[in-house]
C-alpha cells in the first residue's frame, strides 16, 4: 500500500513538472518568433553599412581614421565583451558561450595581451564572479528586447578609448543564431573595423559593385564586371566618418539581438526535451502503479478466497 502511494505522488509531482515545462515551452515559442523577427530586421541595415564602407574605403581614408587604426605588434590590450543570458534552464546555451569567452581569454592573455572583460548576462556575471576574475563593466538590464540605444551605452565609452589609443581591440563573444536548433558560440572583432573588400574612391565619384556587362556574342568571352561612379555628397571622407561608428554599435546590437534570439531557441529545445522526457517517466511509474495495485489486489482476492475456504472447513 505504501509503495502505491510513493508511485502516486511521484506520478502528480511529474506531471506538475511537466505542466510547467510545456508552459515555458510555449512562452519561449512565442518569444522566438518576435526575437527572430528582430534579427532578421536588423541584417538588411548592417549589410548596407558594410557595402557602403566597402564602396568608399581606400588606403588614404583608413589613415584618417581611429576606428580604422591596427595596432602593430601584438595587441596590448583588448576589451572582450562576452553576452549571456539572465536566467538559465535553456540547455547548454550559456555554457558555450562562458567557454568560448574563457577560451579567447586564455589565449590573448598567453600572447601577453592585457585583457578588460565586459559582461552582460547575470549567468557569465556570476561564473566570472566565482572564478575570482575582475570584472571592468556589467550589465543585466538588457532583458530579451535589447535596443540599439542599449548597445551604443555598451559600445560608446569602449569606441573612445579605442580611438584615444587606450585599447588596440574591442572583441564579442555572443550565439549566432542560425535556427531554433542552431545557435553556434562565436567570436567578433568589433575593433579595429574589418578593412572591407570593395571599389576605391576618388576625389568625389565613387564606384558600386554588383552589376557585370553582357556577353560578347562574338566572343562566348565571360561578361566583364563593372563599377558605375556615383557622385557623393559630401565627401567620402565625412561620409565614412559618419558610418563608421554606426557600423560598430548595429554590430554590437546584432550581437545583442542574434543571442536574445538564441537563448530562446535554446530555451524552448531544452523544455520540449524535459517536457518529452517527463512524459516518458509518467508512463513508466503508470505501468508501474498499475502492476502494483494488481499484484495488490491479487493478493486481496487470494485473501478473501482463502478466509471464505477456511469458514467452511
Amino acid at each position: 500500500m505504501a509503495r502505491t502511494r510513493e508511485l502516486r505522488r511521484r506520478i502528480k509531482s511529474t506531471q506538475s513538472t511537466r505542466q510547467i515545462t510545456k508552459t515555458m515551452e510555449m512562452v519561449a515559442t512565442s518569444k522566438l518568433k518576435r526575437a527572430q523577427d528582430r534579427v532578421i530586421a536588423a541584417r538588411p541595415y548592417a549589410e548596407a553599412l558594410r557595402k557602403v564602407i566597402a564602396d568608399l574605403y581606400t588606403p588614404g581614408l583608413a589613415e584618417r581614421f581611429p576606428l580604422l587604426r591596427r595596432p602593430g605588434g601584438v595587441p596590448q590590450r583588448v576589451a572582450l565583451i562576452v553576452i549571456t543570458s539572465n536566467r538559465g534552464l535553456c540547455g547548454a546555451f550559456n555554457s558555450n558561450l562562458i567557454r568560448e569567452g574563457r577560451r579567447r581569454l586564455q589565449e590573448l592573455e598567453a600572447g601577453g595581451t592585457q585583457v578588460e572583460l565586459h559582461l552582460v548576462g547575470r549567468k557569465g556575471i556570476g561564473f566570472f564572479r566565482y572564478v575570482g576574475r575582475a570584472i571592468a563593466t556589467q550589465r543585466t538590464d538588457f532583458g530579451d528586447r535589447p535596443s540599439a540605444k542599449q548597445a551604443a551605452e555598451l559600445v560608446t565609452p569602449l569606441m573612445d578609448r579605442f580611438a584615444a589609443g587606450e585599447l588596440d581591440g574591442v572583441e564579442v563573444a555572443f550565439a549566432k543564431f542560425n535556427s531554433a536548433l542552431s545557435t553556434p558560440p562565436m567570436l567578433l572583432t568589433v575593433l579595429p573595423v574589418e578593412t572591407p573588400a570593395g571599389g576605391r574612391v576618388g576625389g568625389s565619384a565613387g564606384r558600386h559593385s554588383g552589376e557585370s556587362r553582357p556577353a560578347d556574342p562574338a566572343t562566348r568571352r565571360p561578361a566583364e564586371k563593372y563599377q558605375p561612379f556615383y557622385i557623393l555628397r559630401p565627401s567620402a571622407e565625412e561620409i565614412v566618418g559618419a558610418i563608421l561608428p554606426l557600423y560598430v554599435r548595429n554590430a554590437v546590437y546584432r550581437a545583442l539581438v542574434e543571442t536574445a534570439a538564441s537563448e530562446q531557441g535554446a530555451r524552448r529545445t531544452a523544455m520540449k526535451n524535459a517536457t518529452d522526457s517527463a512524459g516518458d517517466i509518467i508512463d513508466t511509474l503508470r505501468r508501474t502503479y498499475n502492476r502494483a495495485r494488481q499484484a495488490q489486489i491479487t493478493q486481496e482476492l487470494a485473501e478473501i478466497v482463502g478466509g471464505a475456504e477456511a469458514l467452511k472447513g
